[in-house]
């Protein structure tokens, strides 16, 4: 249809809704409002068709519009916004689909996202609410919903790498408490309390020490070949010289239901640097688990690199 077609059908089926107020014609109301680029009339027509008993054509058609509708809306707001990912799920408790989404502003000739903000969209009254990130540029931004908390609410997990040679990446995890979002967890406290000290020890060992955690790991280096510890050690297995190295910050953080109870724990990994970066020796493993205040550490590991028999 050309505008003037739209603008009549559009006429048309304004007044079969008023006269009939039936859900065939508010479908068909929003149907042409979307295709005359009318985004902000065809949501409130979707809404009116969703309220009643029996929708036409069917309320997953009309939910999945709904979203197509709902994710247009940072773009209007802000031409240069695009959307880098979007999920759907319930995140306040109320029984109906919310919109979540990551935009932000992207370079055509680069996969770098600027600007990443966090934007939820409460399904029952369309309102929209913006979190701004503290950590907000980065590469492949990506949203999970799932349930940390306990309480059969999906929560919000916001994973951002920031392409450095560590490979680390920031994270944050929300969740609807007492009635507005909260941030749970965030990648820049996490670094603070798992900060480790990564010592070369004689007899070809390493240890990786938590002061603050108040834990101990002892890494075997022979598994790195002869060459490598010629090179730091002499015969009989003493340090040529000290050697410190460093855990990065965190490089991964996974949702895993380990209890397969439908509330998901967080695998966080953080890579042992030995004499340089690339001296992988290793990954601190923590398990954590929301306690209703904060998320603690349930399971404590090291995992190492095999070698060669």
């Amino acid at each position: 249809m050309d505008t003037y077609q739209l603008r009549r059908a559009i006429y048309y089926y304004h007044m079969k809704v008023q006269e009939t107020n039936d859900p065939y014609y508010w479908f068909y109301l929003a149907d042409t409002q979307v295709r005359a680029g009318l985004t902000k009339e065809a949501r409130q027509s979707i809404d009116k068709a969703l309220s009643f008993p029996k929708p036409f054509p069917s309320r997953q058609r009309l939910l999945e519009i709904q979203a197509k509708l709902h994710s247009a809306l940072p773009r209007e707001n802000n031409p240069n916004t695009s959307i880098a990912a979007s999920k759907r799920g319930d995140i306040d408790g109320d029984g109906i689909i919310d919109n979540v989404l990551l935009t932000g502003n992207k370079a055509p000739d680069s996969p770098f996202w600027r600007n990443i903000t966090l934007f939820i969209q409460n399904g029952k009254t369309n309102h929209s609410q913006e979190i701004t990130l503290k950590n907000n540029a980065g590469y492949n931004p990506t949203l999970f919903l799932g349930d940390f908390t306990g309480n059969k609410v999906n929560d919000i997990l916001v994973v951002i790498d920031t392409g450095g040679s560590g490979g680390a990446i920031y994270a944050y995890v929300f969740s609807h408490i007492n009635g507005q979002m909260n941030q749970i967890f965030n990648s820049d406290t996490f670094n603070k309390n798992f900060m480790y000290g990564v010592t070369y020890q004689d007899q070809y060992k390493v240890s990786v020490i938590n002061q603050k955690q108040r834990e101990k790991y002892v890494v075997d280096l022979t598994i790195k070949g002869k060459n490598y510890l010629n090179d730091i050690y002499n015969d009989n297995g003493v340090l040529k010289g000290p050697i410190e190295g460093w855990v990065n910050p965190l490089s991964g953080l996974y949702p895993v239901d380990f209890n397969r109870d439908g509330t998901y724990e967080l695998e966080s990994y953080q890579r042992i640097a030995g004499r340089y970066n690339a001296d992988s020796l290793g990954f601190v493993l923590n398990v954590l688990k929301w306690n209703g205040q904060v998320f603690r550490p349930e399971r404590k590991n090291v995992a190492i690199f095999g070698g060669e028999i």
